[in-house]
């Protein structure tokens, strides 16, 4: 971290402006990036911190205002400028190939090669040395990418970005697909690189870990830049708070109605079990009620939604929905029996990035909207057009691609969709992921309002004090096994964490 006098910038950005067809994505932004120092950007979804990333990876370039690289004025044409200049970018949304190595993705776009023959023992020696860099020494260059798990394919994303000759290093929400333990390994990359007088460009929505790792920060709302280069230990939280949002956003976890003592129980798991994955799962969860999975990235928890839902064929137990019993491995008969999944990757498993809005909204009712075989689209977009203002859709154009809307609004738009289908019982796997605070507090009330309507939630979440504040009981899960099930009013953060580990490594 930067310490002493400060030093003359790396890069200075001034007055940037960008717009996509009439629609202003920045307004003025002035950022002053120095070495050694992790410099965070806060903002709410929309505030323009992916189109700011993207002019200074060169995969945009800026409409007007100034890009300044160790005092000289620059232009990045592209991305391979970029990281010839010596700018990295670790995307938020993973961008590794599953069907190639570990080896092969770190050196993809700059492959090893002598007279046209790739290197490949000279490439696994360098990734080996990269993951060990990374305190992964376990992970295997020749294993492939498909085979690991979202936090170990971040990890990977990393090695990549540090296999060029970075002087900065841009992370776009690095930690959301890691667990505690992951974290604090991430820190202490990141305090080694610094050490070396890389400079880090931090994104994360999560005002503690920028507590724990920054130096400065800059904050944007709306395009522009509310605040630049305020120290990150004398900034008190409230303020960063209203310069994201222009408010205090109080009461963060909304209280919850109590539960009926003659609420049905509407999912009852007996049993659950898919080789390799996890056993012997049993739970249920009444009407209005939120059962939440405490556990660590790997234990399971994931793959017990997905088995619910029928995405995995359970090899043992059953699954029952309001007194059905489904089959195993069918999604169809899951959602006809009222269940609904936002999935942990909403981009890549929940949504149609190029449909429109209205689209993504009605996908699980088409047959509300079909006439003599037939799509009533007028009708599609009548009922989609509710659902967009209830839920406060950031741009409200039901014609929009999915794609271009912030995380926060695209997980509305899931939220949207099970709201229409009337689910009985919707699995959250990481509702609030890469989503600001301001954006959090809205899902936060959307989930209590799915409750008073009398739905049976089960809430997957990576941060323990999520889980703990929206569930009404607690599962903690490790290694594919359930170790506790108790109200959230009697277990703390600590004791979710202890009894983790102590099951961990049992």
């Amino acid at each position: 971290m930067v310490s002493g006098d400060h030093p003359i910038p790396l890069l200075r950005a001034s007055g940037i402006t960008k717009s996509f067809s009439g629609v202003q994505a920045l307004r003025g932004v002035d950022l002053e990036i120095v070495p050694g120092e992790v410099h965070c950007v806060l903002g709410q979804n929309g505030a323009g911190k992916s189109t700011l990333i993207k002019v200074l990876a060169g995969a945009h370039q800026p409409d007007g205002g100034e890009l300044l690289w160790n005092g000289e004025p620059m232009t990045i044409s592209d991305p391979v400028a970029a990281l010839k200049l010596g700018i990295a970018t670790m995307y938020q949304e993973l961008d590794v190939v599953d069907g190639l190595t570990i080896a092969e993705n770190i050196f993809l776009g700059h492959e090893l090669a002598n007279a046209g023959m790739l290197r490949a023992g000279e490439a696994n020696r360098r990734a080996r040395e990269l993951l060990q860099r990374l305190g992964h020494s376990d992970l295997s260059p020749n294993r492939e990418v498909g085979s690991l798990s979202a936090a170990n394919k971040q990890i990977v994303s990393m090695a990549r970005a540090l296999s060029h000759d970075v002087k900065l290093l841009i992370m776009d929400e690095p930690s959301a697909v890691l667990d505690s333990e992951e974290v604090t390994k991430l820190f202490r990359v990141v305090e080694d690189l610094t050490a070396g007088g890389i400079a880090i460009v931090y994104i994360s929505h999560r005002l503690e870990e920028i507590r724990r790792i920054g130096d400065r920060i800059t904050v944007l709302k709306d395009g522009r830049s509310t605040a630049s280069n305020l120290p990150v230990a004398d900034t008190p939280t409230p303020d960063l708070i209203r310069l994201m949002t222009g408010r205090t956003v109080e009461n963060v976890f909304p209280p919850a109605a109590p539960i009926a003592p003659d609420a049905p129980e509407l999912l009852r798991v007996d049993g659950l079990g898919t080789r390799g994955l996890f056993e012997g799962v049993s739970f249920s969860v009444r009407a209005g009620e939120v059962v939440g999975l405490a556990g660590l990235v790997g234990s399971g928890r994931s793959e017990i939604l997905e088995t619910i839902y029928g995405a995995r064929r359970s090899t043992s137990g059953s699954v029952t929905v309001d007194g059905r019993m489904l089959r195993r491995g069918s999604v169809r008969d899951a959602v006809r029996a009222g269940i609904g999944l936002s999935p942990e990757e909403r981009k890549s498993q929940g949504l149609l990035l190029g449909e429109p809005i209205y689209r993504n909204v009605t996908l699980s009712t088409f047959s509300r909207f079909a006439r003599s075989g037939f799509l009533d689209e007028r009708k599609e977009r009548s009922v989609a057009r509710e659902q967009i203002e209830a839920l406060d859709l950031r741009p409200a154009d039901p014609d929009r691609p999915a794609s271009t809307l912030s995380g926060g609004n695209q997980q509305k738009i899931l939220l949207g969709r099970w709201l229409v289908h009337g689910t009985k019982v919707l699995l959250l796997d990481e509702p609030t992921r890469g989503v600001d605070v301001g954006a959090r507090a809205e899902i936060y009330a959307l989930i209590r309002r799915l409750q008073e309507q009398g739905t049976a939630i089960l809430l997957v979440s990576s941060e323990i004090e999520e889980v703990l504040g929206l569930a009404d009981r607690v599962l903690v899960v490790a290694e594919g096994r359930v170790l506790a099930i108790t109200d959230a009013k009697d277990i703390d953060e600590h004791a979710v964490l202890d009894l983790v580990m102590k099951g961990t490594a049992a």
